[in-house]
């Protein structure tokens, strides 16, 4: 398969050695000024991984995309509609996406397969690709099971049997709108995680979890979704690599912001959090370590105090 990576940080990277090493032929693109583009020109390595010379690297979007199969997306989630009206300029909207990024867009509140339909309509299958994994570990040899998703089974089936391998094995997806919610929320709870580590309350964790999957799985059932898949991949299957891993920017943020550190690298929960207080209000469903990480991010509400009024809420039963 012909496939075209958009994105060249290190989870695209990944996906371009990963897709090129199960035998696609790959092209990796972004803007040839870009700190990844320009290191990966004059290297062929970003620090983790290298990439062979078989993956071509190309700096014209439209060339890029010009007989691709396939495109895979993975860029930071509140660019997606920018990047979608160049691909749009350039008249490649009828191509086959794959969203391998997690993340709600903030100003709509929709998931990122709705953003790419908006401007392919019809004309184009769409999926995600999710679940857990470090470039670190994957380049290592470490296998670990993700989940590929669309509404076009056929195309779905296709991917999913495509892309498995014995570093990867896909299990296919069945609710787009929870596997979506369910992987981009996981990275609030990652910050939430880190918050812990970085007050000396790690021991916490395993009640974040419970608690934190059974208010995503609310929030998924309010939208219309599976509130199952909250339990799946997508997003408790993924807290191990978000909630405790050393290679996680959400958790690593969470744990320097609570110390008074910056974090220079991206971490999608942050924007992901106010999109989620937006779902909260709009959908009547109660967040309530995601409203915590909201107040502490964008308020300036001080970690201890909303981890106290966690605490503090009205005694209930675990599983009403």
């Amino acid at each position: 398969m012909k496939i075209t990576v958009i994105g060249a940080g290190r989870w695209g990277s990944c996906i371009a050695w990963y897709l090129d090493r199960i035998g696609n032929s790959v092209t990796l693109y972004g803007p040839h000024d870009t700190p990844q583009m320009t290191q990966f020109r004059q290297t062929r390595t970003n620090g983790l991984i290298t990439l062979p010379e078989s993956i071509e690297l190309n700096y014209s979007l439209s060339d890029s995309l010009a007989g691709a199969d396939a495109v895979v997306i993975s860029i930071p989630s509140q660019a997606l509609r920018g990047l979608m009206e160049e691909i749009v300029s350039v008249g490649m909207q009828d191509r086959s996406f794959i969203l391998c990024m997690k993340g709600i867009e903030i100003a709509t509140g929709k998931r990122l397969s709705e953003v790419v339909s908006e401007y392919t309509g019809d004309k184009a299958k769409i999926a995600v690709w999710i679940g857990p994994g470090h470039v670190q570990e994957f380049y290592r040899g470490v296998p670990n099971c993700m989940v590929i998703d669309s509404l076009d089974d056929g195309y779905k089936k296709q991917l999913v049997e495509s892309f498995s391998s014995d570093l990867i094995r896909f299990y296919y997806g069945e609710d787009m709108i929870g596997n979506e919610i369910g992987a981009a929320s996981k990275n609030v709870i990652g910050i939430a995680a880190g918050m812990l580590d970085g007050l000396g309350l790690s021991s916490l964790k395993g009640a974040l979890m419970s608690r934190g999957t059974h208010e995503i799985a609310r929030l998924i059932k309010a939208m219309g979704g599976n509130e199952l898949s909250a339990y799946g991949l997508c997003h408790l299957g993924d807290y191990e690599a978000t909630v405790f891993s050393e290679y996680s920017h959400n958790r690593r943020f969470g744990e320097m912001y609570v110390r008074g550190e910056k974090f220079e690298l991206l971490a999608e929960g942050y924007y992901t959090a106010a999109a989620l207080e937006k779902l909260s209000r709009k959908y009547s469903s109660e967040l309530p370590i995601c409203s915590a990480v909201y107040d502490i991010l964008y308020n300036g509400t001080e970690a201890r105090s909303a981890l106290d009024r966690l605490f503090t809420r009205g005694l209930k039963q675990e599983l009403h």
